[in-house]
């Protein structure tokens, strides 16, 4: 695997440690900015916003720059809202920092996976998507906790600014570890027209809603999980952090496993994923209240979630291209489903009580299985999805023309 997969993953780590910073500091950033708890929960939807929307365009600005100068002019950007936010005195000044940072780290993640891509062998691509995307595994495992106790300990101010001491190490690691490649042609050539034209493929937009239901499923229950855990299990509150970090772990498993599979089992990676993951998910829903049951419920959840990504990237790079658009508009989607994974599930807890994200997320994973229904008649599921399908229509020739000899 290129060095170079590996320093993006600490790109990657870093914003994703900025993106979730805020869950770990709301009361004293409330205290700080003089502002109550639901304002700055709606800092988190801020950057969520900022990511499906701002991401986009902001991708569309730099794709005609090479993509390491592309990366540094991205860490830039990135760099100047997590200052804003580590210096805010207001909290309209902190939301210009939220929608800032989530712009700028949503374009990253883009043009990150698109490097991938180029770096790396066809056949080995999901692997490299995986190794990248374990920052996002290790930002939720690592980068949540340790921006939480610095908050605590030096108050939050002093987590933004640590934020900011990584994302310069990132930026040099770039500079140093990522080779300089020239602009990547788009597909169907016309630059940024090149790039939207693939968006007029109906199986790009099939693949993309396929990964909007499966995080939208993980996140009904994954943003629940503390009130779920103490509330209907009955663990104390000192336990859920040590659960919440065990959550974590399962992540970087299943995705390590993921990108070894997702190559060759495209397809079958995604349709195992799901059905375990309603597995999971309902299992939870209905033994709740017993301890040993639903952490292992949660934790499958943790297995066969978020862990699809690389799974997922690799289907939308077969079905559109891995330009940074692509992989840009595809993050924005996989945003969507947290959106309305935690929404829903927020609306199902004040309709039918704490266990109804739990169905909210069976229900969505129902969805995204059915998404895959129309890939699944038209082709098997085997090796490299796309891959096959020429393979067989080869032997099936091949048989025919032995059957008229005979």
């Amino acid at each position: 695997m290129p060095r170079a997969v590996y320093v993006l993953a600490l790109g990657i780590f870093a914003m994703v440690t900025s993106e979730f910073v805020v869950a770990g500091l709301m009361p004293q950033m409330a205290e700080g900015l003089d502002a109550t708890i639901p304002e700055i929960g709606y800092l988190i939807t801020a950057f969520a916003v900022a990511m499906a929307v701002g991401g986009p365009f902001l991708t569309v600005a730099v794709l005609r720059l090479r993509q390491k100068q592309a990366l540094m002019v991205l860490f830039a950007v990135f760099l100047a809202g997590n200052v804003l936010a580590a210096t805010a005195s207001t909290y309209t000044a902190m939301v210009v920092a939220r929608v800032v940072t989530g712009t700028a780290s949503q374009a990253f993640f883009g043009v990150s996976l698109s490097l991938c891509a180029r770096l790396t062998r066809p056949e080995v691509r999901g692997r490299a998507i995986a190794v990248a995307m374990n920052g996002l595994m290790l930002g939720t495992l690592l980068g949540l906790p340790l921006a939480t106790v610095t908050g605590e300990h030096l108050g939050w101010r002093a987590a933004f600014w640590g934020i900011t001491v990584l994302t310069v190490l990132a930026a040099l690691c770039t500079l140093v570890g990522v080779p300089r490649l020239d602009r990547a042609p788009a597909e169907g050539g016309g630059g940024v027209r090149g790039e939207l034209g693939v968006f007029r493929r109906p199986g790009l937009w099939l693949a993309l809603s396929t990964s909007t239901f499966i995080i939208g499923a993980t996140f009904s229950a994954f943003s629940y999980l503390n009130p779920v855990l103490t509330e209907v299990t009955g663990f104390a509150t000192g336990t859920v952090p040590l659960l919440l970090i065990a959550y974590g772990a399962a992540t970087v498993v299943g995705n390590t496993i993921v990108g070894r599979l997702a190559d060759r089992h495209t397809l079958g990676v995604l349709l195992c994923g799901l059905a375990l993951n309603l597995v999971f998910l309902t299992g939870f829903a209905l033994l709740a209240h017993l301890p040993v049951p639903a952490v292992v419920c949660m934790l499958g959840i943790g297995l066969v979630g978020v862990t699809m990504n690389p799974a997922m990237a690799t289907r939308v790079q077969r079905a559109g291209n891995a330009g940074p658009l692509v992989n840009t508009i595809h993050s924005s989607f996989i945003t969507l489903g947290i959106v309305m994974g935690t929404s829903a599930g927020g609306s199902a807890i004040d309709a039918f009580g704490l266990r109804a994200p739990l169905w909210t997320g069976a229900g969505m994973a129902i969805l995204g299985l059915l998404t895959l229904v129309p890939v699944l008649v038209r082709r098997p599921v085997g090796p490299a999805d796309g891959q096959s399908t020429t393979k067989i229509t080869i032997c099936q020739e091949s048989a025919a023309r032995q059957t008229r000899t005979v």
